[in-house]
């Protein structure tokens, strides 16, 4: 249940269709369409999940925009699917989400064997490293969209194709220049398997049974880059680097196939059904509006979606910049000689991730039944409070003494594995209430919300790795990681601020779009009056053949109410 729940949305119908659409009685305030989320076939037995179709338009021209931030949406929509399916379907798009983020560590432990085949330098490798990272967060802004238009299933399946592909190329790449290309394909296609993925737990699962699904969901995400330096590790101690590849090729064609057999279409209205009655040039016109990358990026308009952005920045940035340097800063202080030493390392912080899956995500959906208890009514920020002391306090503490322990040659191998795996567990606690922040803000564009705060966590990811071995290299393993528990520290004051202020910005920039939306319709309908005005003269003069007989035989609009005005 949302705070607001005074306001309605009338639905107006389409071109081609009749006027008497049935509106849902439920508030929909932050999707592009009056979302009636009524299933359009209540008998549908084709083992295809109901979607629900508003049928509604401004204009046959005219993409409807957006006017406000909060959507309600009926109860029902999260019983289409019953349990046990959920569970095989969050199994699934976890593991597909495992893929991407593998990839772009795995190939860490071998980044030495990667030069030496190209004849190139490890900083050349590790460029191809945070390229992936920059192509990971530029993704984000045409899947999120495109899901929202077309649907969960068709993107997934489409991507999981051309990640396999992608990494055939990878796999057999001759030279630097087509491993370069291949690699930051894999990066464009792998990243939508996250985000659809956590759009389709907002599809399947209630508010208050989000933060659970979403916990399970990122332990894909979140162990996949620290299992992949190991599993890289292990595979260039024995074998050719290639086969890191071939094993993800192999993973990609599991992927592939259980996407096509095990994923339904979950989302409760595909954008694209509201096109329909609209000519070829229209629909066209409206559908380039619909996937316009620059729809995610606006939505940073909403300073509650741009700091929970850089909250989520900040965790990201401090993962990769702890996980990309750990082979060239502790083989060396630990006296370790082989890849797969160096790996056994990751092995702790993933261990983190697993273990706070069972918790984290529980844990945050118990603070949102809490405050729900104590305002008698459900707050999309309240959930952040469940990210608070493991953002403020643990994540810090942990990174610092990483950082000044490793430095000074304190406390050996056991200090530095407790505390990777430590902040592991903490990130787990923070991960599920920001991701399932962007699915409850904004539920009409949940993708969209998602994909502009992946967009963000992987630029800096990407920025991490590029600068995090010539920053050790110049200041230290310990300033850096003071940097960095001071940027996980600046991610949790966004986070605050957010929760004491986001419900009131959300409302001020909905109240500021609602004003200029009605400013471009008066215009657009004073320029409207003007052409038909000129269209009438035009036509007045071909059938009355003088302009002089024109008043007699024809009465625009303009001159009739000026006649009235008289």
């Amino acid at each position: 249940m949302f705070e607001s729940k005074d306001e309605s949305r009338l639905q107006t119908a389409r071109p081609g269709q009749g006027a008497g659409v049935s509106s849902s009685s439920s508030s929909t305030h932050s999707s592009d369409t009056g979302d009636s989320i009524r299933p359009e076939r209540a008998d549908a037995d084709d083992g295809e999940l109901d979607r629900c179709s508003t049928r509604h338009s401004m204009g046959q021209d005219m993409p409807v925009e957006p006017m406000s931030s909060v959507v309600e949406i009926p109860d029902e929509v999260y019983d289409r699917i019953p349990p046990h399916r959920k569970l095989v379907i969050v199994s699934l798009l976890s593991f597909c989400s495992f893929l991407a983020p593998i990839s772009s560590t795995s190939v860490l432990a071998a980044t030495p064997e990667v030069a030496a085949e190209y004849a190139t330098t490890g900083s050349i490798v590790n460029l191809v490293s945070a390229l992936y990272m920059l192509f990971m967060g530029l993704s984000p802004i045409f899947w999120g969209p495109l899901s929202q238009v077309y649907g969960r299933r068709s993107i997934t399946i489409i991507t999981a194709i051309g990640f396999l592909a992608c990494s055939i190329g990878t796999a057999l790449a001759p030279n630097l220049g087509a491993f370069f290309v291949f690699r930051l394909l894999t990066a464009f296609e792998g990243t939508s398997f996250i985000l659809v993925g956590a759009s389709v737990i907002g599809d399947m699962y209630r508010p208050t049974e989000r933060g659970t699904a979403t916990g399970w969901f990122l332990s894909g995400t979140l162990v996949g880059p620290a299992l992949g330096p190991f599993i890289g590790g292990i595979i260039v101690t024995y074998t050719s680097w290639r086969v890191i590849f071939w094993l993800q090729t192999a993973l990609a064609g599991v992927a592939a196939v259980g996407s096509y057999f095990l994923l339904p279409e979950t989302i409760y209205h595909k954008k694209i059904d509201d096109l329909v009655g609209y000519s070829g040039t229209a629909k066209v016109k409206v559908v380039l509006g619909m996937i316009n990358p620059w729809r995610v990026l606006r939505l940073w308009e909403y300073p509650n979606l741009f700091l929970t952005g850089l909250s989520s920045a900040s965790l990201v940035w401090n993962m990769y910049s702890l996980l990309t340097p750990i082979r060239y800063v502790l083989n060396p202080r630990y006296n370790l000689t082989t890849p797969m030493q160096g790996g056994l390392f990751y092995l702790a912080p993933g261990c983190g991730y697993l273990v706070g899956t069972f918790i984290g995500g529980r844990y945050a959906d118990y603070v949102v039944k809490k405050y729900i208890k104590k305002r008698g009514m459900r707050i999309p920020e309240d959930r952040m409070y469940s990210a608070l002391p493991f953002m403020g306090i643990i994540i810090p503490g942990c990174v610092l003494i990483y950082g000044w322990c490793v430095e000074k040659d304190v406390g050996g191998i056991p200090l530095t594995v407790v505390v990777l795996f430590l902040q592991g567990v903490a990130q787990l606690f923070c991960f599920p209430s920001l991701n399932t922040y962007c699915l409850d803000v904004m539920p009409g564009r949940g993708a969209e919300v998602i994909a502009g705060n992946y967009a963000l966590r992987y630029l800096f990811a990407c920025t991490g790795t590029a600068v995090v071995l010539p920053a050790i290299n110049a200041i230290g393993v310990g300033w850096f990681s003071t940097i960095s528990a001071l940027f996980v520290f600046s991610g949790t004051v966004c986070a605050w601020v957010s929760i004491k202020w986001g419900r009131e910005w959300r409302r001020k920039v909905d109240a500021r779009r609602r004003k200029r939306r009605a400013a471009r319709k008066r215009v657009e309908e004073k320029n409207g009056d003007l052409a038909v005005d000129d269209n009438l003269h035009e036509n007045t003069r071909r059938v009355v053949g003088s302009p002089a007989d024109a008043p007699a035989q024809l009465t625009t609009p303009r001159t009739q109410q000026e006649k009235e005005e008289v």
